[in-house]
C-alpha cells in the first residue's frame, strides 16, 4: 500500500472541474488553481466546453497544456446542440489528436433565445447519440490504425455522461425521465456518470438506487458545489434550476465576516459529502469555479486529501485554522 492511500481499493475518487479562461489575462491566475489542486493528486479533472462550441480553442488548448505540462488526467466536456454530426466528428478528430482519451459527452443547452429548439437537421438531439458517436470514431480509429489500435489497448476511451438527482429543470425532465436517458447512454457506451449539483444527500441517494433499479450499473459520481459564496450560490440556482435551500442560504448570510461565512459553508459542504460517500458514492467531483482554497478546504474536512491523514475515511470536518459547469447542460 502507498504512503498517501492512492493505492487504496477503496479509496473515494477525487476529481475537479476547470472551465477555460474567458480571457488571457485570466490564465496565470487559472494555472496557478491548476497547480495548487494537483497538490490532491485527483483522478481526474473535467474542462467545459461551451454550447454550440463556444470555447473549442480555449477548451483544447487547456486540455493540451494539462496533458503536456502535468500528471493529471483531463476529461475534455463535448457538446452536439448546434452542431451536425460532421462538425462534431471534427472537433473529436482533434481532441482524440492532442492525446485527449476521455470526454464528458453532454447534450448541451439550445441558445436562449431559441423556442421550441430542434436539433441540427444532420446533427443529434441526446446525449446518447454523442456517446454512440465517439465510440463509433474511435472504433473508426482503430480500424484504420494498428498502432491506433494498440494505444487504444493501452489507455481505452473513457466516456462520462451527466445524470440530474431531481431532474433536468433545463430540459424540461423528470427524474423518471432523466433516468431512462441515464440507461440509453449507458447502453450506447457510457463508462460513468456525474451528477449535476445537489444540495442533499438524499436526492443523490435516491438517484442511485432508482438508476440501479431501472438497469443502470456505471458508477454514479455526485457533483458538490463547496457552499460558500451565497450569491455564487444563487447564479447556479438561476442556471440550472436547482433552488438552494434557504437554511443554507440564511446561514451562510447571517455572518458579517466572510472567514466565518467560509468555516459555516465547508462544514456543511462536508456533512453532505460525509452522507453521499457512507451512502456508497464511488468518490466526489467538485466544482470549483476555477479557485482551489474553498475546494481544497472541502476535501481536507472530509479527509480526502488537502493535509488530512493519508488513508483515512471521511470523517469529521478538519478544526477551524483559517480556512460547478455541465451543471446547466441537458442529458
Amino acid at each position: 500500500m502507498t504512503r498517501d492511500g492512492l493505492g487504496e481499493v477503496d479509496r473515494p475518487t477525487v476529481s475537479f472541474e476547470l472551465y477555460p479562461p474567458r480571457n488571457p489575462d485570466a490564465a496565470p491566475k487559472l494555472w496557478a488553481t491548476i497547480q495548487a489542486l494537483g497538490e490532491a493528486r485527483p483522478d481526474f479533472v473535467s474542462v467545459t466546453y461551451g454550447a454550440s462550441g463556444k470555447t473549442r480553442d480555449t477548451t483544447r488548448g487547456l486540455v493540451r497544456r494539462l496533458l503536456r505540462e502535468t500528471s493529471l488526467n483531463p476529461i475534455a466536456h463535448l457538446t452536439c446542440v448546434g452542431a451536425s454530426r460532421a462538425e462534431i466528428t471534427a472537433v473529436v478528430e482533434e481532441f482524440l489528436d492532442v492525446g485527449v482519451r476521455s470526454f464528458l459527452a453532454l447534450r448541451g443547452d439550445p441558445p436562449v433565445h431559441e423556442v421550441g429548439w430542434r436539433p441540427h437537421p444532420e446533427g443529434m438531439g441526446t446525449a446518447a447519440e454523442l456517446v454512440g458517436l465517439l465510440r463509433e470514431i474511435e472504433a473508426r480509429r482503430c480500424a484504420d490504425s494498428p498502432a491506433q489500435q494498440v494505444r487504444a489497448t493501452v489507455r481505452p476511451l473513457s466516456v462520462a455522461v451527466a445524470a440530474f438527482p431531481r431532474g433536468n429543470a433545463g430540459a424540461g425532465s423528470t427524474r423518471e425521465q432523466d433516468i431512462a436517458a441515464l440507461l440509453a447512454k449507458q447502453a450506447a457506451g457510457a463508462d460513468f456518470a456525474i451528477t449535476q449539483v445537489f444540495y442533499d444527500a438524499a436526492s443523490y441517494l435516491e438517484l442511485v438506487a432508482l438508476a440501479r433499479d431501472a438497469g443502470v450499473t456505471i458508477p454514479i459520481i455526485p457533483g458538490i458545489i463547496p457552499a460558500t459564496d451565497p450569491a455564487r450560490l444563487l447564479r447556479v440556482e438561476a442556471l440550472t434550476g436547482v433552488p438552494v435551500p434557504r437554511d443554507l442560504l440564511a446561514l451562510l448570510t447571517s455572518f458579517d465576516d466572510e472567514p466565518s461565512r467560509h468555516r459555516a459553508g465547508i462544514r456543511a459542504s462536508v456533512e453532505l459529502v460525509n452522507r453521499v460517500l457512507d451512502g456508497g458514492a464511488p468518490g466526489v467531483h467538485v466544482y470549483t469555479f476555477n479557485t482551489h482554497h474553498a475546494a481544497l478546504d472541502l476535501l481536507e474536512g472530509a479527509h480526502l486529501g488537502g493535509g488530512a491523514r493519508p488513508g483515512s475515511r471521511p470523517g469529521q470536518p478538519a478544526a477551524d485554522h483559517g480556512i460547478v459547469h455541465h451543471q446547466s447542460q441537458g442529458a
